[in-house]
């Protein structure tokens, strides 16, 4: 599979280079070396398709391999369990990680057993999910690379027309080559600490594992979710989030719209901006804060209706839809998002709600998620700390993937 996976980092690098060796070409106005660099581009895009479509069947199998249950999985917790008691590393397999952070539920909840017993039970707090942006957008397994390149399309060929009069023994005009983008998935350390009361070492082994894969789990998923909208925060990132999504050329790959308030516009304005100019964009969602969901809420026409009606998705109260008329806008809450409702214009464009299709974005796992417990950081407080790493990246992968509700700066 790691193979599989480098042949085809290596294919995309060279048909990158081949693209540009044809737009040299182009602009230089050699036809011959632009039609060998294209006909080159497309042998790629074939081997390319047959590798990624092996890849796709091999994680189709593996995702929809039964995970181990019963006696197995009890007796494989009792085993990481005991690792972890006694100051081991655990280590899950990028396929592993990929089925833990695409379940929120099942880590909400709990994966094997539930923690019984006095003063071992250890509640959690109210409301403890993580946003579900995480289940949302396409991981993959990017072990074994140490960076992977996604071609996209920016626009496509145009078709010329004329009077077959006119046109005729003419040479005609040259169509509008097809120009693209490469959007670089780089790998970036993903870290995880938390501390817990030193009473959780109580529970049995298979319990103490359980509570700790889940803490583990949920930590990581916590900081995904604010990764994949606003990216790792450097000046020059190596893991890109929605709303700085950049190109290898350092375009932006995200569109931007305007967007003041919050009032009965605003559904209308994101979802007609997403898409092309012949078609609405399929399988939209609205990513934003609890509070500009709250402030949707609150609208009211002159009759004190509600203009919008939100409905939270049963069992998943971090999802739900939001009905606007004959339209309905699918929602995820994400807490790392800026609220338009609590912002005001300044000296810059300010970045808040997002809306496109999740799937647009790429979380890449780059190798395995080690967790380990460490009992000296904060042994006079009579606690554990648990240790997780992992590497992972990200960027959009579509071109106009998603529209950025911008609350403009004052005065522009």
């Amino acid at each position: 599979m790691n193979n599989l996976r480098r042949d085809l980092v290596d294919l995309t690098t060279q048909r990158t280079a081949r693209l540009e060796a044809a737009q040299a070409a182009l602009d230089a106005g050699n036809q011959a070396d632009y039609d060998s660099a294209m006909a080159d581009v497309r042998d790629f895009n074939g081997r390319i398709q047959n590798i990624q479509d092996l890849i796709t069947e091999q994680d189709r199998q593996i995702m929809a391999a039964p995970a181990p249950a019963g006696a197995e999985a009890h007796d494989m917790a009792e085993e990481r369990g005991h690792a972890l008691m006694t100051g081991h590393a655990v280590t899950f397999t990028a396929d592993e990680t990929r089925r833990a952070v695409m379940n929120s539920i099942t880590l909400a909840t709990g994966t094997l057993v539930e923690p019984t017993g006095a003063g071992s039970n250890i509640r959690d707090p109210l409301g403890n999910v993580v946003s579900s942006i995480v289940d949302q957008v396409y991981v993959q397994n990017l072990t074994g690379m140490g960076s992977f390149l996604e071609p996209y399309v920016i626009s496509e060929i145009d078709a010329k027309g004329g009077k077959v009069t006119t046109n005729a023994g003419k040479a005609r005009t040259t169509s509008a080559d097809p120009t693209f983008g490469v959007a670089k998935i780089s790998p970036y350390e993903l870290n995880v600490t938390q501390f817990v009361d030193r009473n959780i070492s109580r529970l049995s082994p298979a319990d103490y594992y359980t509570k700790i894969y889940n803490m583990a789990m949920r930590a990581m998923r916590r900081k995904l979710a604010a990764l994949i909208v606003n990216g790792d925060g450097q000046a020059s990132p190596d893991m890109f989030g929605i709303k700085n999504a950049k190109n290898v050329a350092g375009a932006a790959i995200a569109a931007g719209v305007d967007i003041s308030a919050i009032d009965e516009n605003l559904l209308d304005t994101l979802f007609f901006k997403y898409g092309s100019d012949e078609a609405i964009g399929q399988n939209a969602r609205l990513l934003l804060n609890k509070a500009d969901l709250a402030a949707i809420g609150k609208l009211r026409n002159s009759d004190k209706q509600r203009v919008f009606k939100i409905n939270p998705t049963a069992g998943n109260p971090n999802t739900g839809t939001i009905e606007d008329g004959g339209n309905i806008v699918p929602y995820t809450i994400v807490s790392d998002l800026t609220a338009l409702s609590a912002s005001t214009a300044g000296s810059a464009a300010i970045q808040t709600m997002l809306y496109g299709d999740p799937a647009n974005y790429e979380l890449g796992l780059f190798g395995d998620y080690t967790v380990r417990v460490d009992d000296s950081v904060k042994a006079v407080e009579r606690m554990v700390t648990i240790l997780g790493d992992a590497m992972v990246g990200g960027n959009l992968i579509v071109d106009k993937g998603f529209v950025i509700a911008n609350l403009p700066k004052s005065g522009g």
